[in-house]
C-alpha cells in the first residue's frame, strides 16, 4: 500500500514542483541562519530574562556547539539544493527540525511554533518523496530491482529552471541581508525590498508555470 501511495505521489508533476519548492525554502531559510551561527554571531535579540531569549543565549554561549549547529544547517541546506544529495539533506534536516519544534513548544515561543511545525511537515514530505530510497531504513524491504523510470519523467523547461534559480538566489540574498551578512546590512531598505520582490515574483511565476504545465499534461492524459 505504501509503495502504491508513493507511486501516485511521484506520478504528479505538481508534487514534483512542490518537492523542489520545499527543498529551496528550507535551504533558503537555514543556510544564512547557519552562517550566522558558524561565524559565532548571536541569532536573536530576545531578552535573556524570558525563556525564549534564555535558550538562545545559552546556545550562543556554547561557542563551538553554536558553530556546530550552524555548520549542520549549512551542510543540510546545501545538500537539499543538490539533486544527487537531496535525500541526504532531508535526512540531515529531520533531527534539526525536530529539535527546533520541541524547543519552540517547550520554551513557549508562542506563534513561532506555527512556523516551525509546517517546516517539519515539509521535511517529512521530502522524506516521503524519497520513500523508495529510505524504506530499508524504516523496516521495509529495500527495493532491489530499482525504481520505476517513469516516476522520474518530470522535467522543468529552461524558463522554469531560470525562475527557480533566480528565486533561490534572491531568497538567499534576502535572508542574508536580514541576518546582516551582506556588507550594507539592514541600513539600506531598498536592496531588502528588491530581493523580497524578486523572490515573491519568482515564487508566483514558478507556481503559475507549474499549474499551466500540469494542466497541459492533464489534458493530454484525458484526451
Amino acid at each position: 500500500m505504501l509503495n502504491q501511495l508513493h507511486q501516485q505521489l511521484r506520478s504528479h508533476s505538481l508534487f514534483y514542483r512542490l518537492t523542489l519548492a520545499s527543498r529551496i525554502l528550507l535551504a533558503v531559510g537555514f543556510i544564512p541562519t547557519g552562517i550566522v551561527k558558524l561565524l559565532g554571531q548571536p541569532f536573536s535579540l530576545l531578552d535573556p530574562s524570558i525563556p525564549a531569549g534564555a535558550i538562545f543565549q545559552i546556545l550562543y554561549e556554547g561557542g563551538i556547539y553554536w558553530q556546530f549547529l550552524g555548520a549542520a544547517q549549512i551542510v543540510a541546506g546545501i545538500c537539499l539544493l543538490i539533486p544527487a544529495t537531496a535525500t541526504l539533506g532531508a535526512l540531515f534536516f529531520l533531527p534539526i527540525m525536530l529539535n527546533i519544534v520541541m524547543i519552540t513548544i517547550g520554551y513557549q515561543f508562542g506563534a513561532t511554533t506555527l512556523i516551525t511545525l509546517p517546516m517539519l511537515l515539509a521535511n517529512l514530505y521530502l522524506l516521503a518523496w524519497d520513500y523508495d530510497r529510505l524504506q530499508g531504513l524504516v523496516g521495509f524491504p529495500a527495493a532491489v530491482s530499482g525504481r520505476d523510470p517513469s516516476l522520474f519523467r518530470h522535467q522543468l523547461g529552461d524558463k522554469e529552471r531560470v525562475i527557480y534559480l533566480i528565486g533561490t538566489l534572491s531568497g538567499l540574498l534576502l535572508f542574508a541581508g536580514l541576518r546582516n551578512l551582506l556588507p550594507w546590512g539592514l541600513s539600506y531598505e531598498i536592496p531588502i525590498a528588491l530581493f523580497f520582490l524578486v523572490a515573491f515574483l519568482s515564487a508566483a511565476a514558478a507556481a503559475g508555470v507549474g499549474l499551466v504545465s500540469y494542466w497541459q499534461v492533464y489534458r493530454k492524459e484525458t484526451a
